[in-house]
């Protein structure tokens, strides 16, 4: 009998791609219709579709933390986005409600719970979000990347299970040299990769912007993401300069890493995942503007464990071209932090989360 998925949540790539690999999973495995729930306007209601699915956008969106007046129309579009879950739960009747984060999981998890259909909640930081402890008390499941979780969750209900990675990253395998030469490098140069996601990440541009230079004159190769919101500065900064592969999206993300010894990087936890998956040595600096600071605490429970080297993002703009360029001139260092780090992967989550469906729906 064909079951039916409903997978809810959004926001950016980090929850965007877990969710499809576990949809991927899901019909690898069972006979399932699979409907998404998203928030309106965001990166979802373009990805999911374009990977096949079905998606419904909610008005819901962040409150604003800093301003309070602007939150009576956030308070608006919540109380719309619950009735409009409301209706979802009850047009689709769902088998398993799955939430994977992000603004549109509240409304649509809770609407699921209410009905008394089973919910299964992926938490994928290191420090719960406050919308998944809050749907933790009635989730038959909850799906976590790090060790020490029942100081959010009921420790009963939770299984370490580890994030999904796109399988594009880990089933082909990579000639670095091929790779470099690929992107119009150097096949023997150190090589460094520098990503602040789709969208970037503005201290880490400016901090690259400033100190390309000096990287490209002490010896290094670097491959930059700028993101969507760089404009051509980061094309500019590079211009006459050998060495540099400045692009505002890298579409073949499992070339880029292959390529590179040593990854700066923000400290998402899908990023992360991806990081330990592939063993990667990184520097790790930290976005200032997400809910309680959980990427600091992602990134410390690598440096605690010797797997990656944090630049807080107040610090970048001085420090993180000069740790780039220690790190790089390391081998020994940067060995052993590829060992550690591969040594905390969780493989085949999304087979793993996917095993917990199949408990719950059967």
């Amino acid at each position: 009998m064909k079951k039916k998925v409903l997978i809810s949540g959004g926001g950016t790539g980090g929850h965007i791609f877990p969710a499809l690999s576990i949809a991927n999973a899901i019909k690898r495995r069972i006979d399932a219709d699979i409907l998404f729930v998203g928030a309106d306007n965001r990166m979802e209601m373009e990805k999911v579709p374009a990977a096949g699915y079905e998606i419904i956008g909610l008005p819901v969106a962040g409150f604003d933390r800093k301003n309070m007046l602007k939150n009576f129309s956030v308070l608006l579009k919540l109380f719309k986005s619950v009735r409009m879950a409301r209706k979802i739960i009850k047009d689709f009747k769902p088998d398993i409600a799955i939430g994977v984060g992000g603004y549109a999981s509240g409304p649509t998890l809770k609407a699921a719970q209410r009905a008394g259909v089973p919910t299964l909640v992926q938490e994928q930081n290191s420090y719960a979000g406050v919308t998944n402890k809050l749907l933790a008390a009635y989730a038959g499941r909850i799906c976590v990347a790090y060790e020490g979780m029942e100081a959010f969750f009921p420790k009963e209900k939770i299984v370490l299970t580890g994030n999904p990675v796109r399988k594009d990253l880990t089933e082909h395998t990579f000639d670095k040299a091929k790779v470099r030469t690929r992107f119009g490098l150097n096949p023997e140069k150190v090589t460094v990769l520098v990503v602040g996601g789709s969208l970037g990440a503005r201290t880490l541009n400016e901090s690259l912007e400033a100190g390309l230079r000096k990287l490209l004159d002490a010896g290094l190769q670097v491959i930059w993401q700028t993101g969507k919101y760089f404009g051509t500065r980061g094309q500019q900064a590079a211009k006459g300069l050998q060495g540099a592969v400045v692009t505002e999206f890298i579409t073949d993300m499992g070339s880029a890493y292959a390529a590179a010894d040593l990854v700066v990087s923000r400290a998402g936890a899908g990023s992360i995942s991806e990081l330990q998956v592939l063993g990667k040595p990184c520097v790790l600096v930290p976005s200032p503007n997400v809910a309680e600071d959980h990427q600091t605490k992602n990134a410390l429970a690598l440096v605690h464990k010797d797997a990656a080297v944090m630049v807080t993002d107040a610090e970048a703009r001085g420090k993180l071209v000069d740790t780039v360029l220690d790190l790089a001139s390391d081998k020994e260092k940067l060995k052993s932090m590829s060992a550690n780090i591969s040594a905390m992967a969780l493989r085949d989550s999304d087979e793993h989360i996917v095993d917990e469906i199949m408990k719950i729906i059967s």
